[in-house]
């Protein structure tokens, strides 16, 4: 029997390439949906991609890993890079183009210019990555005026990212959608990310715990219990199983502002903790 294998993903690594493969497509009618990475794609990326597949008539993915993101003391030089793999699984589910620039092609020379987020990116991840929103909001301003696409989908899993980069969107007035795609998860509830690979198989079996709290100080929540006394049992929770916890809030789900009673408003509990030398983050809706 024959099997028919996925076409091979355009690559794309020069922003004049792009943007004629662009032009071409807008002649056509055709809207465009873009997947920003780092690469390292598991299924949670898949799923961002199938989803601006459906929604759009082509589907982009830049794999960029952004240096302007990582402090000196984090994980830039070794985070994982596999852009062979990469680009077999966005074949697989009919990815359209990746978009893989150097970083020369993305910071050239003389490069001066930040996007420096307040509102949703102050607290939580910002207080333990104060540089981090900032490389953030810059990188995907620039890859929303590179790729110019109608929609940009990013997970939830990152939950705070992505009510900074709506905020960016809608402050500066730029002509896209910023689309939320559901956390994907392992079989045991632990959120699918690239990081995970650091985990050794003890750690693995013990991080799900961070779903599990989140889940249980979410419906905690729903039932009335104070808000400040379900987020410190969330952190006591973690750091008797040997967590590192950097946060455990309970915030506004659109604005992430803080909030000190149970409010009627959409609410969002987020974590983020190091277990071993692996930093997981993860949050969950209160319902």
């Amino acid at each position: 029997m024959n099997l028919v294998s996925p076409t091979k993903v355009k690559v794309v690594r020069s922003l004049v390439e792009l943007r004629e493969v662009i032009r071409g497509w807008r002649r056509e009618g055709q809207t465009v949906g873009l997947v920003p990475t780092m690469g390292a794609l598991h299924e949670g990326h898949l799923a961002l991609v199938r989803m601006a597949r459906a929604k759009c008539d082509r589907a982009v993915a830049s794999i960029f890993v952004n240096p302007t993101q990582f402090a000196p003391n984090e994980d830039f030089a070794s985070y994982p890079r596999d852009e062979a793999g990469d680009l077999e699984k966005l074949a697989g589910v009919n990815c359209d183009l990746a978009w893989i620039p150097d970083v020369t092609e993305m910071y050239p020379p003389g490069f001066a210019t930040e996007i420096v987020p307040k509102g949703a990116a102050l607290g939580l991840e910002a207080d333990h990555r104060p540089h981090f929103f900032t490389g953030v909001a810059t990188v995907c301003t620039k890859l929303f005026g590179q790729v110019t696409p109608d929609i940009a989908v990013f997970g939830e899993k990152d939950y705070q990212q992505l009510c900074v980069i709506r905020q960016v969107v809608r402050d500066l007035n730029l002509p896209l959608e910023i689309v939320g795609h559901p956390t994907v998860r392992e079989p045991d509830g632990l959120a699918m990310s690239s990081r995970n690979a650091y985990m050794t198989a003890e750690e693995r079996s013990q991080a799900p715990l961070i779903y599990q709290t989140l889940v249980k100080a979410a419906r905690e929540i729903a039932d009335g219990s104070p808000i400040a006394a379900v987020a410190g049992r969330g952190r006591e929770t973690l750091t008797a199983a040997g967590f590192r916890v950097d946060y455990f809030e309970v915030r506004d789900a659109e604005t992430l502002s803080v909030v000190d009673d149970v409010a009627k408003r959409p609410l969002r509990v987020l974590a983020a903790a190091w277990l071993g030398k692996t930093r997981l983050i993860d949050n969950v809706a209160v319902e």
